[in-house]
């Protein structure tokens, strides 16, 4: 026969025993905003302000330092001198040449997400181009180039017609521009000729490591490893670096020649992009290239 059920066992225990939910004595909690929660952009509705991180305000906060007209591409030639007249001092200056330097596409904000023109330099024969971009070239009606460049604009007023010249006379003598190329490869180099160290002693028990970088690193306080971007030796040169405010000496339109005061980098023979120094008040100079204005002229006259 089975035993009956304890009475003591369907007994609850004591109250002190059992959990404060029981009673209700639990309070209810929750996050409460002290302030009024901000506007971003995972809330809805109009008339919400314009985010910080988006592709807009990032074109505006550029607003002022983006050039109000294209750059330029052209081939350094090389170091030469003239003399200022009124100094009367010999001046080192550089000579670009610009070759062939035409319009070939744009970008636009609609479509794109910013403005800029699209320029190719020079001639390269149609066998040695891939069939894409001579699609790209054939669609808007410009020879193959040798190199192709794209220079932001800050708005649509600085796109230029597509298949526009630009020569030498885009830049004027006395106005300031930015030189960029790329600087001349040096190859494989030590930690002293690429980042400048000193070097270890000259005596004093050093042997066979006079121009070695030396330590790398700690070991176990450092993590056993050598940290990233340590300087150490590798590959000097060869990356794209820029001159700010080049004076343009001198300009010559038949030759398409633009003679700049002091040195650019890059060695003889590659290709510099010109465009307007963006720390210095952006010249006086008109939007389109000579060959336009030669055909605006004469609808002036006739209209």
């Amino acid at each position: 026969m089975a035993s009956k059920a304890c009475h003591s066992c369907l007994q609850l225990p004591p109250p002190f025993l059992l959990p404060r939910a029981a009673f209700g004595l639990v309070p209810k909690r929750g996050i409460k905003s002290i302030s009024t929660p901000r506007e971003t952009r995972f809330t809805r509705g109009k008339g919400l302000p314009q985010l910080e991180a988006s592709t807009a305000a990032a074109l505006e906060r550029k607003w002022y330092t983006t050039p109000l007209r294209t750059g330029g591409l052209g081939t350094k030639k090389g170091m030469s001198a003239v003399y200022n007249t009124e100094t009367g001092r010999r001046q080192a200056c550089t000579i670009v040449q610009m070759d062939r330097v035409q319009v070939v596409a744009h970008k636009t904000r609609q479509r794109n997400g910013y403005y800029a023109v699209q320029v190719g330099s020079g001639w390269k024969h149609p066998s040695n181009v891939t069939r894409p971009e001579l699609g790209h070239y054939a669609g808007h009606g410009v020879s193959p180039k040798r190199h192709l460049v794209e220079f932001k604009v800050r708005d649509e007023q600085g796109l230029l017609g597509i298949g526009e010249t630009i020569g030498a006379s885009w830049f004027q003598e006395g106005q300031y521009v930015d030189a960029r190329a790329n600087s001349r490869g040096m190859g494989f180099a030590g930690g002293m000729k690429r980042h400048g160290f000193k070097g270890q002693g000259a005596s004093h028990g050093v042997s066979l490591t006079h121009r070695s970088m030396g330590s790398s690193g700690q070991s176990q306080g450092g993590g056993s490893r050598v940290l990233p971007g340590k300087k150490m030796p590798g590959r000097m040169g060869g990356h794209q670096v820029t001159t700010q405010n080049v004076k343009v000496v001198k300009v010559d339109e038949e030759k398409g020649i633009v003679v700049l005061n002091g040195c650019i980098p890059g060695p003889d023979g590659c290709l510099v992009k010109l465009s307007d120094a963006i720390k210095k008040p952006w010249p006086e100079i008109p939007m389109v290239t000579s060959d336009a204005q030669a055909v605006a002229e004469p609808l002036r006259e006739t209209t």
